[in-house]
């Protein structure tokens, strides 16, 4: 098994955040798949130009829909170049409609054995809630795309874990994660599941 640990979840939950404090904690490197688009999405065709107009034309959702071929290619290039990390993946990272590009991203994850999903409550409602009073701005459809990102059932099948992160700070997030991490917490579940 890899020793690295990968945060996913829905935008605003607050990833980015705690996985810089984790890795500080561990002593691990911090890789963030949002950083590494510029170097891995060209490299199989992604289109600045295309890209745009897809947002001008269909908004967020139509962009979201480029993004996918591109986000699994990402993640599996970022898995295979890197390790002994901490990875925050950006949420769309880890949300996948297209049953071919989630198998992929799952057999990247397959041998990490700390796939961590972050959410704010068990409860879909009112991690919804949660987020949407985090988010900056709900334009261009962020808020829906975000209450997708809660629902869609790819992160829980993706995730070893689960941490609920209502009520409590980055800081005691990182706390737990940290304990969970070190102490070996409660055996991983199989990816898929």
């Amino acid at each position: 098994m890899r020793n690295d640990v990968v945060l996913i979840g829905p935008i605003g939950v607050g990833k980015s955040t705690v996985a810089g404090l984790l890795a500080e904690a561990l002593g691990l490197p911090l890789c963030s798949i949002d950083d590494l688009r510029s170097a891995y999405y060209p490299e199989i065709g992604y289109d600045d130009a295309h890209a745009d107009a897809l947002r001008r034309s269909e908004g967020l959702s139509g962009l979201y829909r480029y993004w996918k071929p591109f986000e699994a290619h990402a993640v599996e290039r970022a898995l295979a170049e890197h390790s002994g990390c901490v990875f925050d993946f950006g949420a769309g990272h880890s949300v996948f409609e297209d049953p071919e590009l989630f198998a992929r991203v799952r057999r990247a994850l397959a041998g990490v054995r700390w796939v961590i999903l972050l959410l704010p409550s068990p409860d879909p409602e009112a991690s919804i809630r949660a987020l949407r009073g985090r988010l900056q701005s709900e334009t261009e459809g962020v808020a829906a795309l975000n209450e997708h990102f809660v629902r869609h059932p790819s992160n829980a099948r993706l995730a070893t874990h689960t941490v609920y992160t209502e009520g409590k700070t980055p800081e005691e997030v990182g706390d737990e994660l940290v304990a969970l991490v070190t102490g070996g917490g409660d055996p991983p579940v199989e990816h898929g599941t």
